[in-house]
């Protein structure tokens, strides 16, 4: 017998982010919401972390997890990060944004669910005034190594999924492979941007407040 207690902490919304740590490429924030159903079926295709993950497996799981999760994607390119980030000066209240956005966007296509687990990353304050403001009320829980969850692993690899294609997407508009991470090989790739297309290329494609940008243009 399911109680009412059961149902509800079964059913709830998994957050993660891709891309915080990668000089190239979009910040991507998905959430994805699970029940008792989906959690047995994302069990099946052993879901995990996506930091566990290769990128080949990631981009073959995402399209099955989209197909039985609803979900929402929330893509920061370069250029709008770089606008976000001088506003805000600061990565977690970016992050908070981003986060109460992917909830909102998934809340509004009509799913209803009062629990929400995310990684632990700063003042969840932050994003519950985003969703208050909106008049939502979700009771978000932030822990650390929130992707054990499944719900949260299951967001992982959808927002990894995304960053992926989008980052291969921008590699083919600057006819550079931007590698992932923060590197020396990322570095030299940055320096070859600007080389080739100028300083404000790199706008388009980097995230600029990493400490890369100081070392390229020096």
């Amino acid at each position: 017998m399911t109680t009412q207690h059961s149902r509800i902490a079964i059913e709830r919304i998994g957050i993660d982010e891709s891309g915080k740590g990668d000089y190239f490429g979009p910040l991507v924030i998905a959430a994805v919401f699970v029940d008792a159903t989906t959690q047995g079926e994302l069990r099946l295709m052993e879901v995990r972390d996506s930091k566990t993950l290769s990128d080949g497996r990631i981009l073959e799981m995402a399209p099955d997890i989209k197909t039985i999760c609803p979900h929402s994607i929330i893509t920061i390119g370069p250029q709008k990060y770089n606008e976000l980030y001088e506003k805000i000066k600061n990565l977690n209240r970016l992050l908070a944004w981003g986060h109460a956005k992917a909830l909102e966007t998934l809340l509004e296509r009509g799913i209803t669910c009062e629990q929400a687990i995310s990684d632990q990353f700063g003042d969840k304050r932050l994003i519950l005034n985003a969703l208050q403001e909106k008049g939502r009320k979700v009771t978000l829980e932030q822990r650390p190594k929130a992707e054990s969850d499944l719900a949260v692993a299951a967001a992982s690899i959808l927002a990894r999924a995304e960053f992926l294609i989008r980052l291969k997407r921008l590699s083919s508009e600057v006819g550079t492979a931007l590698p992932k991470g923060a590197s020396p090989t990322v570095e030299l790739a940055a320096k070859m941007i600007v080389k080739k297309h100028g300083q404000e290329r790199l706008g388009q494609v980097a995230k600029l407040h990493f400490k890369t940008t100081k070392a390229v243009l020096a």
